[in-house]
């Protein structure tokens, strides 16, 4: 008897936590079909089950979901992304954060891809927190990808004179443009194109004997 009161509490946090994770895993997915502003209490009642009351109890506004949702995406991401590319260094791990964008595209871990690249497209042209978070995360990849390159030129895999924000800038715009391609046309021949540039960008910067 005297254990209840201790442990419901517990049980009680728990299962909301799970509830909470439930409800923001589904938001992620819809998020880059429907769009962050496509979200609402009532498509994620239907999506998962929960009533809407249930759904509602978890977040005190709809930005405060949809801010939610992007940290959920962003720990996906690195997760799924990031983290496996982290076990190399250099030029290896630039090629492997390429690769892994990549494979989780080709995968279809979303059904609407690359989830910031779907949130950039539609928040571009505004202002505001939701916007700022996004921008942020996108930043978080571009420097992931920038300290790769660089510890590359300085470890002599890249050439010295390499201009590094712009070798970043078209690896990053070959993985989207492969993103873009991939679920507008429903064909895999972009993401092989974009690995086959991808090793070509990387080959130009590369001292004449590692290219060869």
């Amino acid at each position: 008897m005297t254990a209840e009161p201790v442990v419901a509490p517990r049980r009680v946090r728990l299962d909301g936590q799970r509830t909470r994770h439930q409800i923001l895993d589904t938001a992620v997915r819809l998020a880059t079909v429907e769009g962050l502003d496509g979200l609402s209490i009532g498509t994620l009642a239907t999506a998962t089950g929960i009533s809407k009351s249930g759904v509602y109890a978890h977040f005190e506004s709809k930005e405060d979901l949809q801010l939610a949702t992007v940290d959920t995406a962003r720990d996906l991401f690195i997760a799924d992304v990031v983290a496996p590319a982290l076990a190399s260094e250099g030029i290896a791990r630039l090629r492997a954060l390429c690769e892994s964008f990549l494979h989780f595209v080709e995968r279809r871990t979303l059904p609407g891809g690359c989830f910031f690249a779907a949130a950039a497209a539609e928040l571009g042209g505004r202002q505001g927190p939701l916007k700022a978070r996004v921008a942020a995360n996108q930043r978080d990849w571009m420097r992931l990808l920038t300290d790769a390159a660089e510890e590359a030129v300085r470890c002599g895999e890249l050439l010295a004179d390499t201009d590094v924000a712009m070798l970043v800038f078209e690896l990053n715009a070959l993985v989207i443009a492969a993103n873009t391609a991939f679920l507008l046309h429903d064909d895999e021949t972009p993401i092989a194109r974009a690995r086959a540039a991808v090793a070509r960008v990387i080959m130009a910067s590369m001292p004449s004997a590692d290219a060869g």
